[in-house]
């Protein structure tokens, strides 16, 4: 049983990805006159919290208005991007243009991930460039850290109780909660792991957040909606 089963097939996100990357090219000229940036969201979760359901609902509910593309940006669809070398380099050149504070953002990085450099480095490429194109949801990958600096940037964060984690892995994987348990420390582990070895820093410091959730007491569609009202306003 992996982590793959949790995650929504990449197709259609794939489709939005490259839509937003045309229409961008014909309105490039408009907006770089434009004196405010189009919104970028960050989605950052506990394993175990429903994040892709908040996230499909957000985007949905951002469409219909703002009447333009949003594209769900997840681990699934960045490594797909990252992994075809023709694809990540399209997507590079037309999305974004490249911000003078990356490559001195990157030289702060822990040292520590000197073996995935490379890797990481062009993941980070593709954060920061989609962000700072803006109409993009970005799911986890320590998105809130990273664009951090991008003033168009909204982060959010979801937590939960065990138990709720739990049931709702055992639920979504149809394995025991003994199962779903260990799964879930294991998972945790690996991305508090990631945060820290990648970017030096603490994956539960809240500091970064515009607004945390508790998935026990809120549903998809309220989380979706009460940050479709923060970000409008905003």
């Amino acid at each position: 049983m992996t982590e793959k089963m949790l995650i929504p097939s990449i197709d259609m996100r794939l489709s939005s990805l490259l839509e937003v990357n045309r229409r961008r090219e014909l309105d490039l000229e408009a907006r770089s006159k434009a004196k405010k940036s189009k919104p970028t969201i960050t989605l950052s979760r506990e394993f175990g919290c429903e994040a892709y359901p908040v996230a499909e609902r957000l985007r949905e509910l951002l469409e219909k208005k703002s009447g333009e593309t949003w594209v769900v940006m997840d681990k699934a669809l960045l490594e797909q991007v990252a992994s075809n070398h023709n694809l990540s380099e399209d997507i590079l050149q037309r999305l974004g243009e490249k911000n003078l504070f990356l490559d001195e953002m990157l030289a702060t990085f822990s040292p520590r991930w000197k073996s995935d450099k490379d890797h990481f480095r062009l993941l980070c490429r593709h954060i920061v460039s989609l962000a700072n194109t803006g109409n993009v949801i970005i799911v986890g990958r320590g998105s809130a850290f990273i664009t951090q600096s991008l003033k168009n940037c909204h982060h959010f964060r979801m937590f939960a109780s065990l138990k709720y984690k739990i049931c709702s892995i055992s639920r979504r994987l149809n394995i025991t909660s003994e199962e779903a348990e260990r799964m879930i420390a294991s998972k945790q582990r690996q991305r508090d792991t990631f945060i820290r070895d990648f970017l030096d820093r603490d994956a539960h410091d809240l500091s970064v957040y515009n607004l945390v959730f508790n998935n026990d007491k809120n549903s998809p569609e309220k989380i979706a909606r009460t940050i479709l009202e923060y970000v409008l306003s905003a």
